[in-house]
């Protein structure tokens, strides 16, 4: 039986396997992308987030992202949108599909973002793109979560080579990905050597905070979502500038607050945060790009383009919700609301 530990450790083969798939072939009907609505709810959403700076940079297109449930019941389409994008790992999820139902009407171009290329939302878009990850049976979604951060980061290196992006900058992007990728075995070593060096202090705690900015908004937001499901105690990412405005108030002894740091614009008031938040928490902790030997950061140390970084910097908060479950003595094979489903009808 899988665990999310082994997915974990599948996601560099698995990310190399879909860079190797990449067409370098010119997609015409991409040319005319402007303006993407995108779909998407729970780790998709997330990662949408997360590769949203790639996508518009590297398509040079403008991206809305919805929750698909609101958007259906009470969001207005804008007439500039020329593009819906509805991502789902499963292709199951029924506020997607149904939020895309409700757009076949309109005339727009629809690509479906999944696994199951056999499934309801699939066959209801113009086109498909295949995750290419297979079944992920561990409901606490790892490679599905990077293998969605890829393909939208290649879907905007396509809308981008549609439009004329220089086949120097294809490829280079292309090299920046791999070189990330194959970090990976790496990151996993740091990262379980950083939790062990810590595991007293997540064993205990009580709240966890996500601090991030940039792309790596999308990062923290999925440190949330993995922290919830598998830690079971109260956890969130908030937006570097978004924490500043009213969440620190609450914050006391039994939080520990996680800093994600690239080379950026950002990273001195991030910085600047950490230093003043760290005499009203429990603990403070850094996980940067870069290289670090203090004691409470874990330097990843990777290259290139920060906006590309959200890709791999989730794999630490992989790796830490999955020891942090177990140090509490949560056994995550367990399933837990086992009905849910079928009661909400949250999926086809």
């Amino acid at each position: 039986m899988a665990t999310m530990l082994d997915y974990i450790h599948e996601e560099e083969p698995m990310l190399l396997r879909i860079l190797d798939n990449f067409s370098k072939k010119t997609e015409t009907e991409l040319e005319n992308c402007q303006n993407i609505l995108v779909l998407a709810t729970g780790s998709s959403y997330n990662a949408c987030l997360a590769a949203k700076v790639a996508l518009e940079q590297l398509g040079n297109v403008t991206i809305t992202i919805e929750e698909p449930y609101h958007f259906q019941h009470y969001g207005k389409l804008s007439s500039a949108i020329d593009t819906v994008v509805a991502v789902s790992q499963s292709g199951k999820s029924a506020s997607t599909i149904y939020a895309l139902e409700a757009l076949e009407q309109s005339e727009l171009y629809t690509i479906a973002l999944t696994s199951n290329l056999e499934s309801s939302l699939a066959q209801k878009a113009d086109r498909t793109i295949d995750l290419n990850i297979g079944v992920e049976t561990v409901g606490f979604v790892t490679k599905g979560y990077v293998a969605t951060v890829l393909q939208l980061m290649l879907l905007g290196l396509a809308i981008g080579q549609a439009k004329g992006l220089p086949k120097e900058t294809i490829q280079q992007t292309i090299d920046e990905l791999r070189q990330l990728v194959k970090r990976i075995p790496s990151i996993i070593e740091v990262s379980e050597a950083f939790f062990k060096r810590h595991e007293a202090i997540f064993k205990l705690s009580e709240r966890f905070i996500g601090i991030g900015y940039g792309a790596n908004w999308g990062t923290v937001k999925e440190f949330e979502t993995k922290f919830t499901e598998t830690v079971r105690k109260p956890s969130q990412g908030f937006e570097l500038e978004a924490y500043m405005h009213g969440p620190y108030l609450e914050a006391d002894s039994q939080h520990i607050l996680f800093f994600v740091e690239t080379v950026d614009e950002n990273a001195k008031r991030a910085a600047m945060l950490r230093g003043y938040m760290e005499p009203a928490v429990g603990q403070t902790f850094t996980v940067t790009a870069g290289i670090s030997k203090e004691e409470n950061v874990l330097g990843l140390e990777i290259e290139g383009e920060s906006i590309l970084s959200s890709l791999v910097m989730v794999i630490p908060f992989q790796l830490f919700a999955c020891r942090t479950a177990a140090a509490k003595g949560i056994d995550l094979s367990q399933r837990i609301f086992d009905n849910f489903d079928d009661v909400l009808k949250s999926k086809l």
